[in-house]
């Protein structure tokens, strides 16, 4: 009985990996259609901006205009961030028995998703140029900017640390 819960648990590590895999083009297409749309192909630059705290890898950003063409294009925008954490939310919840397996999968869907919209960034608009080009991460709860390397080396992490999360027997604390 036991070889079939192992079993399970990898079966279900590989549709954790591919949603976020699969999530992680959605996302990439989305970006290269804003980019046609509003006619942005170089990296992103972010001016007049207050900010808020800044790690060197990482800085937090208040900016003083919005960061999309307008208010109403960042507010969607924040909106789809927003449903894009409740999917992965809903997944993990879904993909775990516990809380232990929940976190675990959310971090491999969102470690996936991350990591891939890279890569498909990449593939899509061969963008971006280095690891350290600039890029804004996320827009919630403030404006997340930095060297691409930051969220991949941090996916890295989330990825390895959720697949242990996961596969751990449910026995060991």
């Amino acid at each position: 009985m036991q070889d079939i819960k192992d079993k399970t648990k990898y079966f279900n590590l590989f549709f954790l990996i591919l949603f976020g895999s699969a999530f992680g083009y959605v996302e990439a297409a989305v970006v290269y259609y804003l980019r046609n749309l509003i006619n942005f192909h170089t990296n992103y630059v972010v001016t007049n901006y207050k900010v808020l705290l800044n790690l060197g890898f990482i800085t937090f950003i208040s900016p003083v205009h919005p960061i999309l063409i307008s208010n109403k294009i960042t507010s969607v925008e924040l909106a789809r961030e927003t449903a894009t954490i409740i999917m992965l939310l809903a997944i993990a919840y879904i993909a775990g028995k516990n809380i232990k397996q929940r976190v675990g999968a959310f971090l491999i869907s969102f470690a996936c998703w991350d990591i891939m919209y890279y890569v498909f960034l990449k593939i899509l608009d061969n963008w971006p140029s280095s690891l350290m080009t600039k890029d804004i991460y996320f827009l919630i709860p403030v404006t997340w900017i930095g060297p691409v390397i930051t969220p991949l080396v941090a996916s890295i992490v989330i990825l390895i640390i959720g697949v242990r999360l996961y596969l751990r027997p449910s026995n060991q604390t």
